[in-house]
């Protein structure tokens, strides 16, 4: 059969990246060490109900503090094969390479999912380095052979975006909430996203970005004036739409 056209080869090799929804999920950490610390982090900004399991002599000062701030839950011992009881996601982050071997193959008879921390072979997740602003999350993965090398990508990446993205992306979030107010009928969401993806990639990035000179009192001006443009279809430049917020 012919193609019209050719397609770029399929490299494997790779981890699939998705958005992993775990709120409300039921995690347990083995450890209490400064990668469990990392770990808590992570699994709290994705809203998780984490546990962690460990002796009380093997916490570390963020892990202490996490605790008392009750945004944890502590086990004070060692782990037990029940801890994996109705649990939705295991983490071991441990210096007892064996018993985290161990509790690895346990999590996979059981089929939870697990990271085993630097056995890279035993994980079926990997934690990426990430940069964080408001609802924008930037991760770079090095599917667990360089996560220092990972770190430094992720930095220089961060610094080429625009200041105060997270805004931005929170201003464009309520653009496409009103983007759908004003035609709300589904027959006709083609044309929101159309339009939405027409205004993203005329603006661009630094763009999108000058929204944040338009205060809270001016949004609902410049609102509007998008509107106009949307119901006949046309694309403004950002510049005649800010040279009009005072509108």
């Amino acid at each position: 059969m012919a193609y019209s056209k050719k397609y770029e080869p399929i490299q494997g090799g790779g981890s699939l990246i998705v958005a992993y929804q775990i709120a409300n999920k039921k995690v347990i950490i083995v450890g209490g060490g400064n990668v469990a610390a990392q770990r808590i982090v992570s699994l709290k900004m994705a809203d998780a109900h984490v546990t962690v399991v460990c002796p009380e002599s093997g916490l570390v000062e963020e892990v202490r503090y996490r605790i008392e701030n009750k945004e944890v839950d502590w086990i004070n011992r060692k782990f037990i094969d029940q801890d994996l009881d109705h649990v939705d996601m295991c983490l071991t982050a441990l210096d007892d390479h064996e018993e985290s071997l161990r509790i690895g193959q346990l999590c996979r008879e059981r089929r939870i999912p697990v990271n085993v921390a630097d056995v890279p072979p035993l994980c079926d997740f990997y934690f990426m380095s990430q940069h964080r602003d408001g609802p924008l999350q930037l991760a770079v993965s090095t599917n667990g052979q360089g996560p220092k090398l990972a770190n430094m990508i992720r930095v220089e990446a961060a610094k080429s975006l625009p200041p105060n993205m997270g805004s931005v992306i929170e201003r464009m979030g309520r653009l496409r909430a009103k983007v759908k107010e004003w035609e709300p009928s589904m027959k006709n969401s083609g044309k929101r996203m159309t339009w939405i993806t027409l205004l993203c990639e005329k603006w661009g990035l630094d763009g999108m970005a000058k929204l944040n000179e338009v205060d809270e009192e001016h949004e609902a001006a410049v609102f509007e004036e998008l509107r106009k443009h949307f119901l006949i279809g046309s694309v403004p430049s950002v510049e005649d739409i800010l040279s009009r917020k005072a509108l």
